[in-house]
């Protein structure tokens, strides 16, 4: 009988120690970089097995293409960092200090933004935009006006005429009406723009200090916006880039600090936000879609953002080539920054061909 016991013991033991080795959570392998130290940690190239031979050719493809800054993050640790040419006082060398314009890339950030402002409660995306703006912020009536919402300046439908001579111009002779909105996508960089105005009035505080408070404090971010005619520019660091791409890879958490707490918001943010382009969310582009609009373009055209890229990229684009690609299936994160490499508005073949170098060493 004391036998029987024992061994009833010993299998009910080992039960259990299996079902609570299965329960325990596994440990994020994701490596976040201190706040307020210059201090990174790496990973080799070799140590990852990525094809070191091919990284040479990849560095001579973005130095012919003037490019400034280039950083690629696998789990969070720096496999490929390297700068070129000088800084945009044409003083200096460019290095890993110095900072940098995002363009476009930082609609991005402005969509983050947004979204830790509805969380607050501080405004709604379904919210009229003239509830923010005031009236007579467009040239249309009333009416026409406030049925634009936050939401269709997030995803580019807000159906403002963009057949004018500025499609920065925010003032309200430049903004009229051409479609219903939610009936038409188009880049339009104004309507976008005025994103400012409707976080600083629903926050009553600055652009920067929403910024610095609510993401750059809390991830060691050290840029600013900057005013430039029509459009607020946000300056950084390519390092800082990557911490913002890190930050959204983790999907809004910076090591086990919730910045982005609203997951509904972020999904639909990174995912398909309209159909009439799908490789659109909320400021961000969309890899692995069927059709895309490119900016300045109205029609459909029967591909995806980057045929060479993984299918689940999502990208910041802005001119001139500043990019942040992130990468969930292949904890990746891709810095560019740089002077433009052809001349189109955003770069998109540029962005394709960067990719292909890249999957050499990668894949």
């Amino acid at each position: 009988m004391n036998k029987l016991f024992f061994l009833l013991f010993l299998i009910y033991f080992s039960c259990s120690e299996n079902e609570s080795h299965i329960s325990e959570p596994e440990p994020n392998p994701m490596y976040f970089p201190s706040i307020g130290s210059e201090q990174w940690d790496t990973s080799s190239a070799e140590e990852l097995n990525w094809n070191s031979v091919a990284i040479e050719p990849l560095y001579d493809f973005l130095q012919q293409n003037n490019t400034r800054a280039f950083i690629v993050l696998k789990d969070g640790k720096i496999v490929l960092e390297n700068y070129w040419g000088t800084s945009i006082q044409n003083t200096t060398t460019f290095d890993k200090n110095s900072n940098w314009y995002w363009a476009s890339a930082g609609k991005t950030l402005t969509a983050v933004l947004v979204g830790i402002a509805q969380e607050n409660n501080l405004l709604s995306i379904e919210d009229s935009s003239s509830t923010y703006l005031g009236n007579g912020w467009t040239s249309l009536d009333e009416n026409q006006e406030r049925l634009i919402k936050i939401k269709h300046q997030l995803t580019m439908t807000t159906g403002l005429n963009y057949l004018v001579d500025n499609l920065n111009c925010t003032e309200p002779n430049c903004l009229t009406f051409k479609n219903t909105p939610g009936s038409q996508w188009f880049y339009h960089n104004a309507t976008y723009s005025l994103l400012r105005a409707v976080i600083e009035n629903a926050s009553d505080t600055s652009y920067n200090l929403f910024t610095d408070e609510n993401v750059e404090m809390k991830i060691g971010m050290n840029g600013s916006w900057i005013q430039s005619g029509y459009s607020t520019i946000y300056w950084s660091t390519a390092r800082d880039m990557a911490r913002f791409g890190l930050l959204i890879l983790n999907e809004g958490v910076w090591n086990d600090e919730i910045i982005i707490n609203d997951t509904t918001y972020f999904s639909d943010m990174i995912n398909r936000s309209q159909d009439l382009n799908k490789s659109y969310g909320y400021l961000w582009w969309l890899n692995g879609q069927e059709t895309l609009i490119p900016p300045g373009f109205t029609s459909v055209l029967e591909s995806s953002l980057a045929s060479n890229a993984p299918e689940d990229l999502i990208a910041g684009l802005g001119r001139n080539g500043q990019f942040v690609d992130v990468v969930p299936s292949q904890n990746l994160v891709v810095i560019r920054m740089g002077e433009a490499p052809e001349d189109n508005l955003v770069p998109i073949n540029f962005h394709n061909d960067m990719w292909n170098y890249l999957n050499a060493v990668i894949f």
